[in-house]
């Protein structure tokens, strides 16, 4: 499976979705989209949930967050 990452942690909002929002169409069955962000972002879960991708979310012990992006099984 391969993955992109997108390093938002220092990017003000809405910038982070935008860059998400931006390279889901792109994204094809059985890659990954990866967000590095230094908050949980609810509303970007809200989004992928209506495009119906699915997510995992984890917290490095440095404050960052992890989502890993990917299609619906």
């Amino acid at each position: 499976m391969s993955s992109a990452v997108i390093d938002a942690r220092y990017l003000a909002p809405p910038e982070p979705m935008e860059r998400v929002l931006e390279a889901l169409p792109h994204l094809e069955r059985g890659q990954s989209l990866t967000l590095l962000l230094h908050r949980e972002p609810f509303p970007l879960y809200t989004l992928l949930t209506a495009r119906e991708f699915a997510w995992v979310t984890t917290l490095g012990e440095d404050g960052t967050y992890r989502i890993v992006i990917s299609h619906r099984p």
